[in-house]
């Protein structure tokens, strides 16, 4: 009777040990973040634009699409760089644009170091601008290998600095590259590489196009005042999305990698088909429309498809967010400012509720909920975003204490991470405008 009672349970038990040793042998996903290059609130399809991008409207219709996620900040480089840390981009000493002999410091812990750590390969293709100097570079910073330009700006067939024709911007990590062809497509003809050499083991993927970024530049024209010249660009952008899709399919590793694409702030003011609607502002402002950007996760078979989130994310959210769906661990002194959004793209749970700011020179903005204070110069400004998503109605008049409490949650924020005190920058002068 014993040996009958031992054997039905060995049966019982040693099926169940055998499941739960095959969901944890289960493989990692594969990680992919895709980031556009001043791309506008309202410059794909599926944000309402005419602009034809069927490759990143599948990826929204297959996948989950935000309609208030943000960047970190209005333009290039304090984005970039709070994606690579999770963190503000401020604690970092990437207050504004990198320029010259500045840049994020190698002992920042940054996604592809949390990646590389738990056994991922990493790659990174397309745009930098967190320092040109060797001790800088992404290969420095816990990529693997890197191809793709450093600075903020260049032609997308010299690979020049834009305007600068003897200043060749494109690099094999440390070494200058001398490489022919259309920029948008190196970065799919490098990443698509990357994914086919890397497809055996778990690998963190980051695209970075240049695109839509001036001067704006597509193989079949070169005139860069051409009206449709930013249509064909984006569109150009979207048919290398589709390469690099089409090629996680081709290797049978769609339903195994997670896929996130975003732009690192608004588009450009002037930039004729260049639209931020129903935003207002453009690149470089605190207004919607310099930070409000498309945001969409695809990962077939685990994030749900045809969602549409109202949920408020930003860029730094996708460190913490990797890091969990990788399994990967941080250091005991690190820190991270964003959040996870696993929970919310894998089962629809809501975030936690918090305030989110934004800060550069003397302009600042900060969300509570709905609710958003913006100081532009010296003027203040309260909206309520759940119904005056165009920010047409300032109501700071109306509610002082609300405007009161936040401006103190923004300088509590501010001395918390080195706001204001110009960090990062060249001087405490104003920083340069970013070329158009």
């Amino acid at each position: 009777m014993k040996r009958a009672v031992l054997a039905l349970t060995y049966w019982v038990f040693v099926p169940l040990a055998a499941l739960h040793a095959a969901e944890t042998l289960k493989p990692k996903p594969n990680i992919v973040i895709i980031v556009a290059d001043d791309l506008g609130y309202g410059d794909l399809t599926c944000y309402g634009s005419s602009i034809r991008t069927p490759n990143i409207d599948r990826l929204a219709n297959e996948g989950t699409r935000f309609t208030d996620f943000h960047s970190n900040g209005s333009v290039c480089s304090p984005t970039r760089c709070a994606l690579m840390t999770g963190r503000y981009q401020q604690r970092a000493g990437i207050a504004a644009l990198v320029r010259g002999d500045n840049g994020m410091s190698p002992n920042e812990f940054t996604i592809a170091e949390a990646m590389k750590s738990s056994g991922y390969v990493t790659g990174m293709f397309g745009k930098w601008h967190l320092g040109e100097l060797p001790k800088f570079n992404p290969v420095k910073q816990g990529f693997d290998e890197y191809k793709g330009s450093l600075g903020g700006r260049i032609d997308y067939f010299t690979h020049h600095a834009a305007g600068k024709p003897h200043n060749l911007d494109w690099w094999n990590g440390v070494d200058s590259l001398e490489e022919k062809g259309y920029s948008t497509t190196l970065i799919a003809d490098h990443s698509i590489d990357f994914i086919k050499r890397s497809k055996s083991k778990p690998f963190f993927l980051h695209v970075a196009f240049n695109a839509p970024h001036t001067p704006l530049q597509f193989p079949e024209a070169t005139d860069t005042k051409d009206p449709e010249a930013y249509r064909n660009v984006v569109q150009w952008m979207d048919k290398e999305v589709g390469r690099i899709v089409a090629a996680l399919s081709e290797e049978g590793l769609a339903k195994n990698t997670f896929v996130f694409f975003f732009s690192d702030n608004g588009g450009h003011e002037g930039i004729t088909g260049c639209s931020n609607k129903p935003l207002r502002g453009f690149k470089g402002s605190f207004w919607e429309g310099g930070h409000r950007e498309p945001g969409i996760a695809w990962w077939p078979g685990h994030v749900p498809a045809g969602k549409v989130t109202d949920q408020t994310a930003m860029g730094m959210d996708l460190m913490p967010t990797v890091i969990e769906l990788a399994g990967a661990t941080l250091p005991a002194d690190c820190k991270l400012d964003g959040i996870s959004l696993a929970s919310l793209l894998l089962h629809e749970q809501p975030l936690p509720p918090r305030k989110l700011f934004w800060a550069q020179g003397r302009n600042w903005a900060m969300r509570d909920g709905p609710w958003k204070l913006l100081h532009e110069g010296d003027s203040e400004y309260l909206f309520d975003l759940g119904k005056d998503l165009g920010e047409q109605h300032d109501l700071s008049a109306q509610y002082p204490e609300r405007v009161k409490t936040m401006r103190e949650d923004f300088q509590a924020w501010a001395a918390d991470v080195g706001a204001g005190s110009g960090r990062g920058s060249r001087s405490k002068k104003q920083q340069p405008k970013e070329s158009p």
